[in-house]
Parts: C-alpha cells; sequence; structure tokens
C-alpha cells in the first residue's frame, strides 16, 4: 500500500485498515511461532502498512491542531 493511497482514505478509513492490519500481524506471528508461515517476507510488508498508516495519522493529527 502506497502513502498516497492512504492519504486518500478518511480518518475512519485508515483506523479500519489500521485494525485490520494489526490483527494480520497478530496472525501471522501467531503462525511463524508454530512454523506455519510460508511467506515470511509478508511480516516485514505488514510492519511498514502498520507505519504508513500511523504516520499519515500522525501528520492529519497535526494538520488540524496548526489550522485551529
Amino acid at each position: 500500500m502506497k502513502a498516497s493511497e492512504i492519504r486518500d482514505m478518511s480518518v475512519e478509513e485508515m483506523n479500519e485498515k489500521l485494525t485490520s492490519l494489526k490483527e494480520e500481524l497478530f496472525n501471522l506471528r501467531f503462525q511463524l511461532a508454530v512454523n506455519q508461515l510460508d511467506n515470511t517476507s509478508r511480516l516485514k510488508a505488514v510492519k511498514k502498512d502498520i507505519a504508513r498508516i500511523k504516520t499519515v495519522l500522525r501528520d492529519v493529527e497535526i494538520k488540524a491542531s496548526v489550522n485551529q
């Protein structure tokens, strides 16, 4: 997921996506622990997507506070 795609989302959509990515990360870590994970690169991709969403959410928060 690209940052430009994330910026096009509303705050509610970003929060929903963040929740689903955190659930996916939990499931991937669980699969890794029981040696059932085939694609280990998915862990890294999910972590980066979470970081991107959190960065954009923080950016929106800062811009909202500056405009007040």
